[in-house]
């Protein structure tokens, strides 16, 4: 069965979000493979929060409907979200810096010895764990014991994403994980994005910056103040193309011209 005809992993179809009497998000469409990249760009006040939170399980839509796997879904928190595959790897990464790489690993599902509720964390259990997912992620830490607040922000980014996939994320949303980071962590991030794919997880790209998102996409999707207002395939369109559609197209050049003016 190719891509094209299997059922979506997770798919939107003219979702709206209002709150009150503003409208942060109207008749949004989009559609969501396993084992590929869906980069959704836009600017800031483009409506990219609100669709993650929509996403995740954060908000529930206002209009439209929200499908996974083909069914009909509605989630009261990101934990019915999160039960259904969705996983959602925020900026901010909720982790805890001084705490060691596999406490925050297993963060909120320690494994433990024992009775359920009256068992002990087993450190040695959880310290395998996360060693062998890293790796089978290529992502080779020396040691696991280790503040993750010692890690760079592309390899705590890699850790996030590492650790969706290994609880089983079939849905991996990704906020901005590029956007504080130099070229080089970027790279690190945009490898891991890759191998979550590879993984045949499906990968939600959210992100500003369209260099990186052609360099891992499989479609595009490109939002503006709350609209979906152009989506393209990975092969039929050029990075130029994408920058200039993600710009406003006539806009920059109209503003490329005045700058043209005002430096002669």
């Amino acid at each position: 069965m190719t891509q094209e005809s299997a059922t979506p992993a997770l798919e939107l179809e003219n979702v709206g979000k209002s709150f009150g009497s503003v409208i942060a998000l109207r008749d949004i469409s989009l559609k969501v493979d396993a084992g590929s990249v869906t980069c959704v760009l836009g600017d800031n006040g483009a409506g990219k929060s609100t669709l993650i939170k929509t996403l995740s399980g954060v908000h529930k839509p206002s209009s439209g409907a929200f499908r996974v796997e083909g069914e009909a879904v509605e989630f009261s928190s990101p934990r019915d979200a999160l039960a259904r595959g969705i996983a959602t790897v925020f900026q901010d990464l909720a982790t805890v810096p001084l705490m060691s790489i596999w406490r925050n690993f297993f963060l909120g599902n320690e494994p433990v010895k024992g009775p359920k509720f009256f068992g002990f964390m087993s450190v040695k259990k959880s310290q395998d764990i996360t060693k062998q997912a890293l790796m089978e992620m290529g992502i080779d830490l020396r040691d696991t014991n280790q503040p993750i607040g010692t890690l760079s922000g592309g390899e705590r980014q890699a850790v996030a994403i590492a650790r969706a996939v290994h609880f089983g994320a079939k849905v991996l949303i990704l906020d901005e994980p590029t956007s504080a980071l130099g070229v080089r962590q970027s790279g690190i991030v945009l490898k891991y994005i890759l191998a979550a794919r590879e993984r045949g997880v499906a990968v939600v790209f959210i992100t500003h910056n369209p260099h990186h998102a052609f360099m891992v996409g499989d479609r595009f999707y490109l939002l503006n103040r709350g609209r979906m207002i152009a989506d393209f395939e990975r092969g039929k369109v050029e990075l130029e193309e994408l920058v200039q559609a993600m710009a406003g197209g006539a806009e920059l050049e109209s503003l490329a011209h005045e700058i043209s003016a005002t430096r002669k």
